[in-house]
Order: C-alpha cells, then structure tokens, then sequence
C-alpha cells in the first residue's frame, strides 16, 4: 500500500501553471492532505483531552466574570442527561483540536493550491498562513471578549423574575459558534487579498465600492452573530469595515510592486 507521507520520486514535479496534473493526480494529492489534516486534528483533540478540565474553565470564565458582576445569578453549568457530560467533552476536544491543527491545515490547502500558481505567488505561503493563523485566534479572542456582555444582554431579555440555569452542551455550543463565526469572519482581509492577486479584483473597484460593501458587512455581521446581541455584531462589523480599508490598502502596494517590475522587466 502506498505511503500518502511518502513523495513518489518517480513523479514529476509541478512547478508552473502550465504543467497541468491529471485528475488521478489530483485525487491523490487531496486525499494526502486530508490525511495529513485528520492526523493533526486528531492530535489536536487527544491534547485538549489531556487538559479538559482547564479548557472548560477558560471557557467557563466570561459566565463567571458576569455572575461577579450580578450576585443574583446561579453561575453553575448543568447537563440533563447521562450522555451530556462525554458528548461535551467531545465536543470541546474537536473544536480545540480544529483550532490547534489549523495551521497544519492552511498549509495543507495552500500546498494543494500551490500547482495552480505561478512562482511570484508562491512566494506568499508562509504569510497566508500566518496572517490566517493570526487573524483566525484575533477574532476568537474578540468573540470571548463580547461573551460576558452578550450573556448580559442574552439573560436581560428573559425577564426580571426569571432565573438563569444554563445547560453545559448549550453554553459551550453558544462559545464554539461564537469562537468559529469571529475567526472565520476574520479571514476575510486574507480573502480579498488573495483575489486580489489571482486578479479576480482590483484594489479600485474595490475602493470604488466601499459604500456598498460596508452596508453589507453591517448585514452579515447582524446575520452570522450566534449571540444575536448588539454588542458582538458591532465587534464583528467594525473589524471586518477596517480590514476591507486595510486589504486595499495592502492591494495597492502588491499592484505598484507589479508595475515597477513589469516596467523594469521590459
């Protein structure tokens, strides 16, 4: 059986565009790097067995700064069922397992992206996945920021005589979409300066569209929220409004690059 870690010698390197893969190929390639993916993903979720107990108290934190604030809330988290407690925990393990492979997984994904690349933008692996990692764990970090006040705002709506008794599976579910839509949400400078270079995009029209792109970002942030709360939506929109500045801004320096060296070039 074929070793997917094991590069075949026999095979002939792809190093331009032009040098097309066949679709056997292909299939083999992906299937290498969904491999490599589970693998870390799977390293990730044994580690974070390792240390559940500490993860669900960071977790567990923001409810507890609230109560802090409110001595009349119940601050303990309950399950309902025999299965709730091991499902949690599974739960908890694959998402932090996600999140700690997802380095491994970007770059697995820019290799595979890599054959359809020219030479000048290959070059860009290492800060793709940087700046990816970055943004992904900036946008969690807001997300865990807004969950006190957002729990705040969530509990304020229930009424004033009633009482809150939160469900461990729900809460952590509430944390891991919050978690997830922030970071994901926050790759989205990363995006426009990928279409950017492949051309999809000018920075210009970009620019031209700034009006219209900022009442949509405003809307999908309103959207995608899983809290639903004022709070997180402006923490998400804000964010997202400056990155689409910055992404042009960054979009302009990679075209004037381009010109100078075409101008040079010929």
């Amino acid at each position: 059986m074929r070793n997917p870690f094991k590069r075949d010698p026999d095979k002939k390197k792809i190093s331009t565009p032009d040098e097309q893969m066949t679709l056997t190929e292909h299939l083999a390639e992906l299937r290498s790097r969904i491999i490599r993916s589970l693998l870390a993903v799977i390293l990730g979720i044994i580690l974070l067995l390792a240390f559940y107990d500490q993860v669900l108290r960071w977790m567990w934190q923001p409810y507890r700064d609230l109560c802090a604030q409110k001595p009349n809330l119940q601050c303990d988290l309950y399950f309902l069922g025999p299965l709730e407690g091991f499902t949690t925990r599974l739960s908890i393990a694959t998402y932090g397992g996600i999140i700690i492979a997802l380095p491994v997984i970007l770059w697995q994904i820019w290799q595979f992206v890599v054959p359809a690349l020219h030479a000048k933008e290959k070059r860009y692996a290492i800060p793709f996945v940087l700046s990816s990692v970055f943004l992904f764990l900036l946008g969690g970090a807001v997300a865990y920021w807004t969950l006190t006040p957002a729990l705040d705002f969530l509990i304020g709506w229930s009424g004033a005589d009633v009482k809150a008794a939160f469900q461990i599976s729900k809460y952590v579910s509430l944390f891991g979409l919050m978690v997830a839509a922030f970071g994901i949400t926050f790759e989205f400078p990363v995006l426009l300066v990928f279409l950017q270079l492949a051309g999809v995009v000018t920075p210009q029209t970009l620019q031209k569209h700034w009006r219209y792109a900022t009442v949509i970002i405003f809307v999908i942030a309103a959207v995608i929220t899983p809290s639903g709360d004022p709070y997180s939506m402006m923490a998400l929109a804000i964010p997202m409004t400056l990155f689409y500045i910055i992404a042009i801004i960054i979009g302009r320096i990679l075209q004037k690059r381009k010109l100078r060296a075409e101008a040079s070039a010929a």
